[in-house]
């Protein structure tokens, strides 16, 4: 029992100075768009593809009920879902054009949480023809499903003259699920640059000394689930940009006075001096600490925005010194180099 508490404190030991071998720190990088179209798309169109067609309207009717849907709620959704894709598109100078073809009645053949099948090319091609666009922007899934939850509780209220009476409270909530389904057409290309599902939830609640009162809360629901479809048109016309994300980064901090110091220097977000210290250990006689110095180096490159200079001293700090932290830094910036050119071609169209 005696060894086995030794070893055990020995492991627990070990763990916490390998531990304090590294720090983290965060840095913002900039990802590529998910979507990326042709130069040559210019003018886009957006049609709303989700209404149900004459054959499927009578479950469409039955799937509103039992799901507690409001009248025309999927209908407004839908329409509010197109014009928040719009709005934001306008906002892109990526586009020459954006039109809203809200005259287009489209209707989709299927229910349930799946997408319908892709329009032909035919029809595409015909659509790019008449209204003069380059790609075609079809929200072609909207779906809502509300899940009521009703309860009772115990609670106290004021009677008149201040006389505090046991009561009881009715609460209503209610969750809405709001479901999209979106393709971008390119006819020229024969291309379906995306097909995108997304998924949103809006809550809502009320309570009350009756059940009439507790429901009362929930007027406001159909407004709420409107600006969600308006939001979620607005997001997936995001896809088409550039965005930032914060990443995080291991670096060494202990091995010499110098790695010490530099610690201190990069807490206070001295970096440049920090990297002073670390380059001049570059060079020292001692491999282990030589790598680790090579690792940081490349950790201050990269914070410099300089991403070849960060993976030359990483590939250093691995093939010279064997630093296994510095592998996967290596992968990691091989990864944001391969996505710089398509960056950069996003930038410029």
């Amino acid at each position: 029992m005696i060894i086995m508490k030794k070893l055990l404190f020995v492991f627990i030991f070990s763990c916490v100075l390998f531990s304090c071998k590294t720090s983290q720190l965060t840095l913002s990088v900039t990802e590529p768009a998910p979507v990326t179209l042709p130069r040559e798309i210019r003018k886009v169109g957006v049609i709303n593809r989700s209404i149900p067609t004459d054959e499927t309207k009578l479950l469409d009717i039955i799937d509103k009920a039992l799901s507690l849907e409001g009248a025309d709620l999927d209908r407004d959704g839908a329409e509010q879902c197109v014009k928040g894709l719009t709005e934001e598109l306008m906002t892109n100078r990526r586009f020459d054009e954006v039109r809203n073809l809200a005259e287009i009645d489209f209707r989709t053949p299927k229910l349930g949480n799946i997408f319908p099948v892709p329009l032909s090319w035919e029809i595409v091609d015909k659509i790019a023809e008449e209204q003069e666009i380059d790609a075609l922007f079809s929200l072609d899934y909207f779906d809502t499903e509300a899940r009521v939850n009703y309860s009772t509780g115990r609670t106290d209220i004021k009677a008149p003259g201040g006389i505090v009476v046991p009561a009881v409270e009715h609460r209503a909530e209610m969750e809405t699920i709001v479901r999209t389904g979106w393709r971008i057409y390119c006819p020229a290309d024969r291309l379906i640059a995306d097909e995108y599902h997304d998924l949103q939830s809006v809550k809502y609640s009320g309570r009350g000394v009756s059940p009439l009162v507790a429901v009362a809360g929930l007027i406001k629901r159909k407004d709420a689930i409107m600006e969600v479809s308006r939001l979620a048109g607005h997001d997936y016309a995001l896809r088409l940009i550039p965005f930032s994300r914060r990443v995080s980064r291991e670096y060494f901090v202990r091995g010499t006075d110098n790695f010490r110091i530099a610690r201190r220097k990069a807490q206070a977000g001295q970096w440049e001096e920090a990297g002073m210290l670390w380059e001049k250990e570059t060079s020292g006689s001692r491999p282990k600490i030589a790598g680790r110095a090579c690792h940081n180096m490349g950790i201050i490159s990269e914070i410099n925005g300089d991403v070849k200079l960060a993976l030359s001293w990483a590939q250093k700090a691995y093939g010279d010194y064997n630093i296994k932290k510095s592998l996967n830094y290596v992968r990691i910036l091989e990864n944001r180099i391969r996505k710089a050119d398509l960056l950069e071609y996003q930038k410029i169209q």
